[in-house]
């Protein structure tokens, strides 16, 4: 009788099992090096501000011109922008879970920095050449993030918080604290804006120490009229709290540190004007004054 045996499949030898062995354990470790890969791909941070509301004349800006700003637009290098004109606004997300930037008419701001830090912290400096901006950000967790406004009469610095600025014609900055708290900078000192208190900066000159917020958009006003060479012209003397912008019949007026402006007309019969005056918060009143 013959008897027929099966061959056992495998490796008998202690050195070609330890080989095996080895092969197995790089395999695993290949496979899940690719995991790793794959995940850090996935939860790449697009920086950046993305427009998520616009009403009336929202201009994107870019190196190469500028064109209509649409929901979805993103501004995600240094030197993109946005403008707002007469009576329009907009609102920009940044990034995806900083915050949000409220942008009032008149406006104008470009990106200046836009990076990450060593810690995965996010860095965001913007450059607001006139108008109004009013910042909703959450605390920031790492100790490298960053977000700047730089105006022409200073920078404004803070790790998260609810503030504004407003930029008058010639870089007077007015700065609103509403939660948390902003370092204003400016001609090498620096002041500490905390909630609920508000300060000015000039340009040339280091902050002024912080006053109560007031977010207080009246005008308190008079009329004086007076002739020249056989006309009649009627100046408005106005007055409103210094750190807020102010435009009559949509021109943009020169505030003084005390808060005071003027403005000169042809007195004709029945002259009115329309006065707008803005916090760096971005609360607006409209003024409807007759002159005459």
């Amino acid at each position: 009788m013959i008897l027929l045996k099966q061959k056992k499949s495998g490796f008998r030898h202690p050195f070609w099992k330890w080989v095996y062995s080895a092969l197995c354990v790089l395999s695993i470790i290949a496979a899940v090096g690719v995991s790793i890969r794959a995940i850090a791909v996935s939860v790449r941070v697009d920086r950046g501000l993305a427009v998520r509301q616009t009403h009336g004349d929202v201009q994107l800006l870019r190196s190469n011109g500028a064109n209509s700003a649409i929901v979805g637009n993103r501004l995600s290098a240094v030197g993109d922008g946005l403008r707002t004109g007469r009576r329009s606004s907009a609102v920009l997300e940044v990034d995806t879970d900083v915050g949000f930037l409220d942008v009032s008419e008149r406006t104008e701001f470009r990106i200046r920095a836009l990076s990450m830090a060593a810690d995965g912290g996010r860095i965001t400096h913007l450059s607001v050449l006139r108008g109004q901006v009013r910042t909703r950000l959450r605390r920031f967790t790492n100790q490298g993030s960053e977000f700047e406004i730089e105006t022409p009469a200073g920078i404004s610095g803070v790790r998260g918080t609810e503030f504004g600025v407003s930029v008058q014609e010639d870089g007077k900055t007015g700065i609103a604290t509403l939660t948390g708290a902003v370092e204003t900078t400016a001609a090498g000192e620096s002041v500490a804006v905390p909630a609920e208190f508000q300060n000015l900066m000039l340009p040339g000159e280091p902050p002024t120490q912080p006053v109560p917020l007031r977010d207080d958009p009246g005008l308190e006003f008079e009329r004086r009229v007076f002739v020249e060479d056989n006309t009649r012209f009627v100046t408005l003397i106005g007055q409103v709290d210094p750190v807020n912008t102010v435009f009559v019949d949509g021109d943009p007026q020169t505030v003084d540190r005390l808060g005071e402006f003027r403005f000169t007309r042809l007195a004709t019969a029945r002259l009115r004007v329309e006065v707008v005056v803005i916090t760096p918060l971005g609360r607006q009143e409209i003024h409807e004054i007759y002159l005459l």
